[in-house]
């Protein structure tokens, strides 16, 4: 029987917008958000928060995730995600519980819902691939520096419909075979899919705009929903 547990990493400390993880958006904690489209996706039997702030473990538990706490080791603002990841597995593990699909949701991308979860398990349980991102299309013009001097990316100037769109990683699911993550130590690997998302819900929260944004459009869609 395949086993599917989505690990929702929370650090206590934030240096852009402090105790961002329970900060409320639209009502609801930020966290409560991805522990919700987690639960509600139908494809996780486990919902999983790591954390090293009881603060935030408690509100997690409020909304239903279970909590694994980190050591401090692993909540340094330098921290990277996959160590975190195979540490909740090895916890796991401790329990006799042995998980073969992994999902590693972050908070900063809460417009992310359960649907876009549930796609990317399933192009894993039925499509045949290793690992699996969400993303969204672009068609702007990117630039790099040099020295200087600054050089396209597009070598041609084209109108929209003439031009080859570009792939964004929107941070907001990541679904690898435990297999996939325990040997390459990367969130993905293998054969890679991508579920696509319109821009608007890939929009990842960093600074207080960003909040303050999602939190408008997440209003607009509510109040939409009751007229």
């Amino acid at each position: 029987m395949v086993k599917t547990v989505s690990i929702i990493p929370a650090r206590g400390g934030s240096v852009g917008l402090p105790k961002k993880n329970i900060k409320l958006l639209a009502g609801k904690p930020l966290i409560a958000h991805t522990i919700e489209a987690s639960i509600n996706s139908g494809v996780v039997d486990r919902t999983i928060v790591s954390t090293d702030s009881e603060e935030i473990a408690k509100v997690s538990k409020e909304y239903g995730a279970e909590v694994i706490m980190r050591p401090a080791e692993l909540a340094l603002g330098s921290s990277q995600s996959e160590p975190v990841l195979l540490h909740v597995i090895e916890e796991l593990e401790k329990e006799n519980y042995v998980p073969n699909i992994i999902v590693f949701l972050q908070c900063t991308t809460p417009l992310r819902g359960p649907e876009q979860i549930k796609q990317c398990v399933e192009k894993i349980e039925k499509e045949g691939f290793d690992s699996v991102v969400t993303g969204h299309e672009t068609f702007g013009y990117f630039w790099k520096r040099k020295g200087d001097e600054f050089i396209p990316f597009r070598e041609k100037r084209l109108l929209r419909q003439d031009m080859e769109p570009w792939f964004r990683e929107n941070g907001g699911t990541y679904v690898v075979k435990r297999d996939i993550l325990m040997k390459e130590k990367n969130r993905y690997g293998g054969k890679i899919g991508m579920v696509l998302m319109s821009e608007e819900d890939s929009w990842e929260i960093d600074t207080h705009f960003d909040f303050w944004l999602i939190e408008q459009i997440i209003k607009k869609r509510l109040e939409k929903e009751k007229n």
